[in-house]
């Protein structure tokens, strides 16, 4: 098993995705482009993060997004949204299709909920909710936790295999390649 790989193909690389626990989710120009499968963890605490965040969001330009997860070894039905970071212009189709993309990854890996830490307060409750985030634990300084429940009831995927929408035109560097 290489160290990192690169999957394209969610149906066809679903094992993979099942076995590996470390992730980033690329979306480019409100299209799928890939995960990245990591052989380690994205740790991310502290005010630096906040200002790496800052700082590489200001220097990407383009519509481009970035969600980190993890599969913690501890909690081995849960997936933790770790981070997401977002470029200058990215837009609200490349946040949607990159939660679709977690929804599917979460149900591949028969997780019963993501979780969240959102630590940006320009990140709504409201916004949450539309995507089917609730509050999950009680607001303690900073910190507002968020779980999207599934408990064996995915939401449809919106893939070639029937799904109820599709997501997204291909991306020169998508095209010709099944998209989720």
């Amino acid at each position: 098993m290489p160290l990192f790989q690169a999957v394209t193909d969610l149906t066809r690389h679903a094992e993979a995705i099942r076995r590996r626990r470390y992730g980033v989710i690329e979306v480019v120009d409100g299209s799928f482009r890939r995960i990245l499968l990591r052989p380690f963890p994205t740790i991310l605490v502290g005010p630096e993060v906040l200002w790496l965040g800052q700082w590489m969001h200001q220097r990407r330009a383009g519509d481009r997004l970035l969600l980190y997860y993890n599969h913690p070894r501890r909690f081995p039905n849960f997936l933790a949204l770790i981070y997401a970071l977002s470029a200058r212009r990215t837009s609200v189709r490349s946040v949607h299709v990159a939660l679709e993309v977690l929804d599917e990854v979460a149900r591949v890996k028969k997780s019963d909920a993501l979780l969240c830490d959102a630590s940006n307060w320009r990140i709504s409750e409201r916004f949450m909710q539309r995507y089917g985030w609730v509050p999950h634990c009680p607001t303690s300084g900073w910190h507002r936790h968020f779980i999207k429940r599934f408990y064996g009831k995915y939401p449809a995927a919106s893939n070639e295999r029937g799904a109820s929408c599709k997501v997204g035109q291909a991306s020169p560097a998508t095209a010709g390649s099944p998209r989720y």
